[in-house]
């Protein structure tokens, strides 16, 4: 987990001690690009010259958080770097609706069961990234604790009543929805009076002064706001940052339409590097002025660099590094490196064991352990290897195309066997294969 003094030192500013000043931190935002709206911008830099705590909510929809989830992730971070409790909301209740923001049509409803599973998960995840005791502590919380106990006449009199219909029609998910022939259901409908609520319990019962999201949470987040003046007479603010877009448009965290999870399980890490290592140009700089603790001049510096041989993609690399290790911690990134120089024209007989093991994982892989013996006799036969694992039909295919076909980077056609010693395999138990360009496959023999 970061702390609090570490994440202020790499950003160049207070140790947590004592808080960064609002109107730096508030600075800070902007030069970041993670500032779209706020309320009274000067009575907020005010308010957090301060500690002050503030909450960004987290709907348990699935059993782990994705990569557009990360900017508000570091939203959090970042305020505690400066001084600010934050608390992470995940929300059992409003998991149990689904915010109609952002969305063609409504959610499929999650059984009790399901969302405790999802909400325990998520709070691990963000575990990782907040630290829960010292200066600026966290808190976990979770909004089915005092939404579920309600019932709807009070719900309705101590909520509903302080709400207009005119307010909740006039945001942009209500309306748009309105439009469509599915509608939008009376349950759906009412998500941002239980998120409103929201803001008002955290305010009454913990002092939290600031809500932070996405730019498509400002409707939910006025309301609150308005909720809270009109029931206890006391001032909170609001703030988002832009919804990250990539450069040719697509929405940042999706792999060909799949999310990029936080969670190994359903992302590797391997696979969150290469996603990140695909990025455009244009998107280096953005990316790691939101995404990372980098400080501000350090990714100018960096995307300046790129820009001068883009062809070199360090911008990216260092991207994909910075990320990652966030995520996952910086001792996957040596074996994620060394795994991806074996396949993209790196020497295969230098990389360590270890990326052979993370490869396996990877990329299509036979374990065949039964050939060990054959590849310590007269060696392993090279075109039955390639019909064995599928990148070729026939042995005459390999023999009449030899020239694209690869055993440990090197061409069939340049070797005077067609038979592969056992002295020849990686780490006494690797074979790697490749025909073409890009197809890979890796035999395990032991």
């Amino acid at each position: 987990a970061c702390t609090v003094s570490a994440m202020a030192t790499d950003a160049g500013g207070s140790t947590g001690d004592v808080p960064i000043g609002g109107t730096e931190v508030l600075a800070d935002l902007e030069a970041r690009d993670l500032f779209q709206d706020s309320t009274d911008r000067e009575a907020l830099a005010a308010r957090l010259d301060r500690p002050t705590p503030l909450y960004c909510g987290f709907d348990p929809t699935a059993d782990s958080l994705h990569m557009g989830n990360l900017q508000s992730i570091m939203l959090l971070v970042r305020f505690q770097a400066a001084g600010h409790p934050p608390f992470a909301l995940v929300g059992g209740a409003t998991g149990m609706i689904g915010d109609p923001s952002g969305r063609s049509e409504e959610r499929q409803f999650l059984d009790s069961a399901v969302l405790d599973a999802n909400r325990a998960s998520i709070g691990e995840q963000l575990g990782r990234f907040l630290h829960f005791d010292g200066p600026a502590a966290a808190t976990l919380v979770d909004n089915r604790d005092w939404t579920e106990p309600v019932g709807v006449l009070e719900f309705l009199r101590d909520v509903g009543k302080y709400v207009t219909v005119n307010t909740m029609l006039a945001k942009d998910s209500v309306k748009s929805r309105l439009g469509r022939d599915s509608g939008l259901s009376f349950t759906e409908f009412s998500y941002m009076l239980l998120q409103a609520n929201d803001f008002r319990v955290l305010h009454r019962d913990h002092a939290v002064d600031l809500q932070v999201a996405g730019s498509d949470q400002w409707g939910n987040i006025v309301a609150g706001i308005d909720l809270v003046r009109r029931h206890s007479g006391d001032t909170v603010h609001g703030l988002t940052a832009p919804l990250i877009v990539r450069a040719d448009g697509t929405k940042f965290g999706k792999s060909e339409g799949e999310n990029v999870w936080l969670d190994p399980r359903r992302t590797s890490p391997y696979q969150m590097y290469q996603y990140l290592l695909n990025v455009g140009d244009d998107d280096v700089e953005p990316l790691l002025l939101r995404l990372t603790t980098v400080p501000v001049a350090e990714c100018r510096g960096i995307a300046a660099g790129h820009r001068s041989d883009p062809s070199r993609r360090e911008g990216q690399r260092r991207l994909a590094r910075e990320v990652t290790s966030l995520v996952h911690g910086r001792d996957v990134i040596a074996p994620i490196e060394s795994a991806s120089a074996v396949l993209f024209g790196g020497e295969a007989s230098a990389a360590a064991a270890e990326a052979f093991e993370l490869l396996a994982e990877e990329i299509p892989c036979t374990r065949a352990p039964e050939l060990s013996a054959s590849a310590g006799d007269s060696g392993l036969d090279l075109p039955e290897l390639f019909v064995r694992s599928g990148l070729a039909r026939s042995k005459g295919e390999v023999r009449k195309n030899a020239a694209g076909f690869y055993i440990n980077g090197e061409s069939l056609a340049g070797r005077e066997a067609q038979s592969l010693a056992h002295g020849e395999l990686l780490h006494g138990r690797y074979a790697l294969l490749r025909k073409g360009k890009a197809n890979h496959h890796l035999v395990v023999l032991a």
